[in-house]
C-alpha cells in the first residue's frame, strides 16, 4: 500500500505543468552591486514570486553566458550596444507591454532609442554620462575640455579607464569625430594620440572600480569616470568636481531585456514593471546612484538630485552625447589598436 501511494506521489508530481512550476520564480541576471536587494523582497512579498538573482562583470561576461545557456535567464540587463547586438542575433524577446503598464514613468526620450529603434525589446533601467572626475584643488582652472587628459602638465595625474571603447570614444570626441566613425583615418589618429599620452607619461593608470577611490583618497587629479562613480566619489571628497566636456562624450543606458528562450516571460514582465514602479525606481537609484530614467521618481528624488548635473545633466549636456553603438565585426580592429595602446 505504502508503495503504491510512493508511485501516485511521484506520478503526480511528475504530472504538474511545467508552467506551474515555473510561475513561482524570475530569474534575473543583472550587474555586480546594481539594484537594491530591499526591492527584491518587496517583490516577492506582493507577487510571491521568487527572485533568483545572478551577477555578471562585464557585458562581454554576459553575452558568452546568454548565448550558450539562453533558458536560464528571464530578465537580463545588458548595455544599450549590447541590446543592439542581442536584438541584430536573434537572442531577445519582444515584451508585451500590456503587462508592463508603468512604462509611462519612463521618459520619452530614452524610449525607441537607436539600440532599439521599435522600443520593443528594452525597458531603460539606468542611464549615465562618460566625464572627467577632478580635484579642483590639483588643478588650475576648472576643467571643461577632454584637453586636459592629453596634457603634459598633468603627467602621471590621470586614471583612465580599462576600456577601449570609452579611451577611444573620448579621444574621438574631442578630435571632433563621431564616438562610432568608421573611419580607419579617424580611428588612427585617436589611437596615436592616446599611444602619445601613454609615452608621455601622462597616465598614472588604466583601471575600472579602484579609480573612484583613489580619486577620493587625491591619488590623482583627474580621472576618466562614469557619473555614478563620480558621484560616489564626490560625496565622500567634497574637493572633487565632474564635468562633461564641451566636446561631448557617450551617454549610455542599461536596459531591462527578456531572452527569447525565457523560462519565465509573464514572470519577467512583471518584474520589469515592478522595476519602472515610481517608488521601487526611486529606492534603485538612491542605492546605486546612476541616472533615474523614470520621470516620477525623479520628483521623488527631490530638488538635490534634480539640480546635480552628475546625476540628472539638462538637456543641453545630453544633446552633445552620443550612444555607442555596436562594433562586433571590426572588434578585433579595436582590440588591436588597444594592445597598441597599453604597450606604448
Amino acid at each position: 500500500m505504502l508503495k503504491r501511494i510512493c508511485c501516485l506521489v511521484l506520478l503526480a508530481v511528475l504530472l504538474v505543468p511545467a508552467w506551474a512550476a515555473a510561475e513561482e520564480v524570475v530569474n534575473v541576471y543583472n550587474w555586480e552591486d546594481y539594484i537594491a536587494t530591499e526591492t527584491l523582497d518587496m517583490f516577492t512579498a506582493e507577487t510571491g514570486i521568487t527572485v533568483n538573482l545572478m551577477n555578471f562583470t562585464t557585458n562581454e561576461d554576459m553575452m558568452v553566458k546568454v548565448r550558450n545557456s539562453p533558458a536560464s535567464f528571464d530578465v537580463v540587463f545588458p548595455s544599450d550596444y549590447v541590446i543592439e547586438r542581442m536584438i541584430a542575433e536573434g537572442l531577445l524577446s519582444p515584451i508585451d507591454f500590456a503587462n508592463v503598464p508603468n512604462i509611462q514613468y519612463i521618459d520619452l526620450k530614452l524610449l525607441k532609442p537607436i539600440y532599439d529603434t521599435t522600443g520593443e525589446y528594452s525597458v531603460p533601467y539606468m542611464w549615465g554620462t562618460v566625464g572627467i572626475l577632478y580635484n579642483t584643488t590639483m588643478v588650475d582652472a576648472p576643467v571643461t575640455s577632454w584637453s586636459v587628459l592629453f596634457d603634459t602638465k598633468n603627467r602621471n595625474n590621470v586614471f583612465m579607464i580599462d576600456s577601449i571603447r570609452d579611451c577611444l570614444g573620448a579621444t574621438l570626441k574631442y578630435l571632433g569625430y563621431s564616438m562610432n566613425t568608421r573611419d580607419p583615418l579617424q580611428l588612427n589618429a585617436a589611437k596615436e594620440l592616446l599611444v602619445k599620452q601613454k609615452q608621455d607619461g601622462i597616465v598614472k593608470a588604466y583601471q575600472v572600480d579602484e579609480t573612484k577611490d583613489k580619486m577620493v583618497a587625491g591619488e590623482a587629479a583627474l580621472a576618466m569616470v562614469w557619473s555614478g562613480d563620480a558621484q560616489y566619489a564626490i560625496d565622500l571628497n567634497p574637493d572633487l568636481a565632474y564635468v562633461v566636456p564641451d566636446e561631448g562624450s557617450n551617454i549610455w543606458v542599461d536596459g531591462m531585456v527578456i531572452p527569447k528562450a525565457a523560462k519565465n516571460k509573464q514572470n519577467a514582465e512583471k518584474f520589469i514593471d515592478f522595476m519602472c514602479r515610481p517608488d521601487i525606481a526611486q529606492i534603485n537609484c538612491n542605492e546605486i546612484w546612476y541616472s533615474s530614467p523614470n520621470t516620477e521618481a525623479i520628483k521623488l528624488m527631490g530638488d538635490e538630485y534634480i539640480n546635480n548635473l552628475t546625476m540628472n545633466p539638462t538637456p543641453e549636456i545630453v544633446d552633445r552625447c552620443e550612444y555607442f553603438l555596436d562594433i562586433h565585426d571590426v572588434i578585433e580592429f579595436y582590440n588591436n589598436m588597444w594592445l597598441q595602446i597599453k604597450m606604448a
